[in-house]
């Protein structure tokens, strides 16, 4: 039987079914965050096993919670505010910081759990709170929030414009109906990603592997071989030579004090992109002036948070001339090299290995002073520039596939959010055999 539509009155939604209600948030569950004057500081936080976990959206991965990285707030803070102690069945929503409009259902509870400043919980849910919280994952919520946001560096919501957040709310058996088929249905489509998603993590190893085998043993398989005296490279052709990283290179310090140069660039994942300067989206600052220009064949370094991440520390090499945050190391070539050849070489540097322990012990991140002191091993410029053209063509191949799969992942992750937001507002007919 045809199901009969009628206008909801809501802009982005359109026809919904005609026993479905339009309500707001504030209506159908309690809002509660972490009070102001009951925040809390570093001085409050310990260590596992010492309190509870203060949750915060790094707690949140494909709508669901994971408590594989978690921070620890005092006893005495958490009993401080009983109403923003999570249980169970509650319904989280990031209100403030770069994820803000991120949500997930709390299906289970390892310990004692409350929340950050970022973060409100929903509690008191008079629908089914799993549908509930797959309405919160649409694209119309998602839009709601930008314009409920506020503030520049650090963007956040008030909890009365969440509140005011428009529902279209289905007979209580229709939510529990869209919610079993949204559940069998995402569980497919996370499995169908989580596959792609390793693929494309043995091809990153696989490529990393080309690379270090070239970068450290070159081309010819019949070179003769000597000890390089660098424990994780080994064996090296017996005609390379190795020199610390400013024998080649010194850093590159010219200041973008005159805002002359407006060409922005960026690190992203080992390529160096361009980024629109105007960009009004609060996360640039208002002055480039502390930049660094840069030049084409500069290598960039990330040197920072090297204990949170293996990849942290990613190298880039410039094609044209711009500027780039001064939070990075620009090398400039002092000799006559092929500086794509060196990009490739500390690309394979094992972070945890190689820099974590540089200088003065564990470091948050490295100077130029430091870094420069790095001993790396080096052909001849013409060797360099064979191992260049021959990595160039393997590591397009890789990342042509890469890229295919990337594109999966997303036309995945476009099917599920569609897949939702049909459902919830009733776009979609769920019947008893799917």
């Amino acid at each position: 039987m045809e199901i009969e539509m009628k206008d909801s009155g809501v802009k982005g939604i359109g026809l919904i079914p005609d026993n479905y209600t339009v309500s707001r948030i504030k209506y159908i569950a309690d809002i509660y965050g972490r009070i102001g004057f009951r925040g809390y500081t570093q001085q409050d936080l310990v260590e596992e096993g010492e309190g509870p976990i203060t949750l915060s959206p790094s707690n949140f991965r494909d709508m669901k919670m994971t408590y594989e990285k978690c921070s620890y707030l005092t006893w005495e803070k958490y009993y401080e505010s009983p109403e923003i102690m999570i249980q169970t069945g509650d319904v989280l929503f990031v209100k403030t910081g770069s994820t803000y409009g991120k949500s997930c259902y709390v299906q289970e509870l390892p310990m004692e759990c409350t929340i950050n400043p970022q973060l409100i919980v929903f509690k008191n849910i008079k629908e089914n709170a799993k549908w509930f919280s797959y309405f919160l994952q649409t694209e119309f919520i998602k839009n709601l929030s930008e314009l409920a946001v506020v503030g520049g560096t650090i963007p956040t919501m008030s909890q009365e414009k969440i509140g005011n957040f428009t529902l279209i709310i289905p007979p209580k058996m229709t939510q529990d109906k869209i919610t079993d088929y949204l559940d069998k249905k995402c569980v497919e489509i996370d499995a169908l990603a989580s596959n792609i998603q390793s693929q494309i993590d043995i091809l990153e190893d696989y490529k990393k592997s080309v690379i270090t085998e070239a970068v450290t043993r070159g081309l010819n398989p019949n070179a003769q071989m000597k000890d390089s005296g660098i424990e994780w490279i080994g064996k090296i052709p017996s005609l390379w030579s190795i020199h610390p990283i400013y024998y080649f290179f010194n850093e590159r310090k010219n200041k973008n004090i005159f805002g002359t140069e407006n060409n922005l660039l960026s690190l992203s994942y080992g390529h160096i992109v361009r980024k629109n300067i105007n960009s009004n989206g609060g996360l640039l600052p208002e002055s480039f002036n502390t930049y660094n220009i840069v030049e084409k064949d500069d290598i960039i370094i990330r040197p920072t948070d090297l204990q949170n991440d293996k990849r942290s520390l990613r190298t880039g090499i410039v094609k044209e001339r711009g500027i780039i945050t001064s939070a990075y190391i620009s090398l400039k070539a002092i000799k006559e090299v092929n500086a794509t050849y060196f990009h490739y070489l500390l690309y394979t540097y094992d972070i945890m290995k190689v820099f974590y322990n540089m200088g003065n012990g564990v470091r948050q991140g490295l100077n130029f002073s430091e870094f420069s002191k790095l001993l790396i091993v080096s052909p001849s410029v013409e060797e360099q520039g064979e191992i260049v053209a021959y990595l160039d063509r393997k590591c397009n191949e890789i990342d042509s596939i890469i890229a295919i799969k990337r594109e999966q992942l997303e036309i995945l992750e476009q099917y599920k959010k569609s897949l939702i937001f049909e459902c919830v507002t009733g776009k979609k007919e769920i019947l008893a055999d799917d």
